[in-house]
């Protein structure tokens, strides 16, 4: 079965998943050349690549080993369509495995940061590049036999056949991972491949976006149905208000919930905020509810599925108000649900990391169907979308904040005190970032108040306060993080108003871990 590409315009790209955590950087990185994509199962037929037409394939990494039993596998057919294909990791040695090559366990595994030795990388995504580069790797398996036709252009000090090339059948596998930020170059390499190699257009743009999702929202709508929406005022959840209110008007309701975990006066930012962007704004008190359910518990997935659970509940309850209102049936809930929400829950492939309130946390039965106009985005996407609808860097620009807010920034029960606590040092570190003019600049960052406690000295008195811990991570996928090398002095600075402006914090720490193998938030 041969691939007829009609539309030489053609310009979307497919991401076969096969379990990785960072597959959908990899569509993010197409985007990012201005190529459209979309992460597909590794299941796939022949026959719905060919009805799709892409100009080319891309196979994710995953857990397994090609070699294994029941491993999860391609039909052979796809490599007779004629389209070129790029595989990553699992992808690479998948290549491999089913076109003759051999893949087996090596001696030693390759985690982290690598250096490939390149060669002969003309007309190859290694085009250009220095003869040594810095790549990120995370395997045991490797390619020791290459199928035919196929040519090794770069090898690391363990690995012989780190990146392949089939020149004739325009078949690349690259053992590393070029969609992580700490691989150099990653993102060229990509672009490569899909505008050199797949001849992709490259004219993508997000307000391409912005449109297909407005056409989406009215079709599954209808023209008459109402559309309640969660909204925190953060940037996912604030965009998406804005977008459902140019989608369908006054038929979209945004419902704020304050639920007593939020940042300092973030209610009044929420309310301002939206209320000029012409959102139809429902503004609910329910601290007293969401503290109550979680007295006592200190399981970080109980805590997302306790908040989950009222969360529907509470919309529930409004939609039926709001339909006897307006003489309607609410049937539909908006969410700001990110594709990263979905990997860490363990959807598609992956394994699941940790539940998200919007995802794992929902009840398995409730009266609404979602809207999820994000749900295969990023952030770095959502943000360039915020940015075409007009809304100001201070939403745009914002950091991420977790549905479950300060509940699992709190580790162990969440209390009032707590509350208190953590707002007023969150608050400080947020304001010394803006000073020092390093806000936006940071991926992300935010104050833990841990459980531990440490003794301390506070007016030649024995003191025993909370452990603060500061969180501050580059990035701009957030599938993965390096750590914010901020200077000594700032840190400091910090610490010294933080122990002296907020009563019972003891101690504050720095947090050094990078995601892998910490995720961003704590719990």
């Amino acid at each position: 079965m041969k691939l007829k590409k009609s539309d030489k315009e053609n310009n979307s790209v497919l991401v076969l998943d096969y379990g990785s955590q960072v597959a959908k950087l990899l569509a993010d990185g197409a985007r990012g050349s201005g190529v459209y994509s979309e992460v597909v199962p590794f299941s796939i037929t022949a026959e719905e690549i060919r009805r799709r037409n892409p100009v080319g394939l891309i196979i994710s990494g995953g857990p397994n080993s090609v070699y294994e039993k029941n491993a999860p596998t391609l039909n052979k057919e796809i490599f007779n369509l004629g389209i070129p294909i790029l595989g990553v990791c699992y992808g690479h040695q998948l290549i491999a495995h089913l076109l003759g090559g051999r893949v087996s366990r090596g001696d030693k595994g390759e985690y982290g940061y690598r250096e490939l030795a390149t060669q002969k990388t003309k007309d190859t995504p290694l085009s250009g590049l220095n003869k040594k580069i810095q790549v990120w790797m995370s395997h045991r398996d490797q390619v020791v036999k290459l199928p035919k036709g196929f040519e090794a252009i770069a090898k690391s000090a363990s690995c012989p056949a780190a990146a392949i090339i089939d020149r004739k059948r325009k078949i690349v596998g690259l053992q590393f991972h070029p969609e992580v930020e700490h691989t150099d170059n990653g993102q060229k390499m990509i672009k490569y491949f899909l505008r050199e190699i797949c001849g992709a257009s490259g004219s993508w743009k997000m307000s391409s976006f912005k449109k297909e999702a407005i056409k989406q929202i009215r079709e599954q709508v209808g023209g008459e149905g109402y559309v309640l929406g969660a909204v925190s005022g953060g940037v996912d959840s604030t965009t998406l208000a804005v977008l459902l209110n140019q989608a369908i008007g006054r038929r979209f309701i945004a419902v704020f919930v304050n639920n007593g975990l939020l940042r300092q006066d973030e209610e009044k930012q929420v309310v301002a905020t939206l209320k000029k962007s012409g959102v139809n704004l429902k503004v609910i008190d329910a601290a007293d509810l969401f503290l109550k359910n979680l007295a006592g518990v200190t399981d970080p997935e109980g805590k997302r599925k306790i908040i989950g659970r009222l969360f529907i509940e509470i919309f529930e309850r409004e939609a039926k108000k709001l339909g006897k209102q307006n003489n309607v049936k609410i049937k539909f809930l908006a969410q700001g649900t990110l594709y990263p929400d979905v990997i860490e829950s363990g959807g598609g492939a992956a394994s699941r990391i940790k539940s998200h309130h919007n995802v794992g946390g929902l009840p398995e039965k409730m009266g609404f169907k979602l809207i999820e106009p994000f749900r295969n985005i990023f952030k770095a996407e959502v943000r360039a979308l915020a940015r075409d609808l007009g809304l100001p860097q201070i939403i745009w620009g914002r950091h991420p904040f977790p549905g479950p807010a300060l509940a699992i920034r709190i580790k162990g029960e969440v209390t009032r005190q707590k509350l208190e606590i953590l707002r007023a040092a969150d608050a400080i570190f947020m304001e010394e970032l803006v000073k020092a003019d390093r806000y936006y600049n940071i991926g992300q960052a935010f104050a833990v108040l841990t459980s531990d406690r440490s003794v301390g000295v506070v007016g030649d008195d024995r003191a025993y306060h909370y452990v603060l811990a500061l969180r501050a991570v580059d990035t701009s996928v957030f599938m993965t993080a390096s750590v914010s090398n901020l200077p000594h002095d700032f840190l400091c600075r910090v610490s010294e108003r933080i122990t002296n402006e907020v009563k019972g914090v003891g101690r504050v720490v720095y947090d050094y871990t990078s995601k892998p193998p910490g995720t961003i938030e704590w719990e």
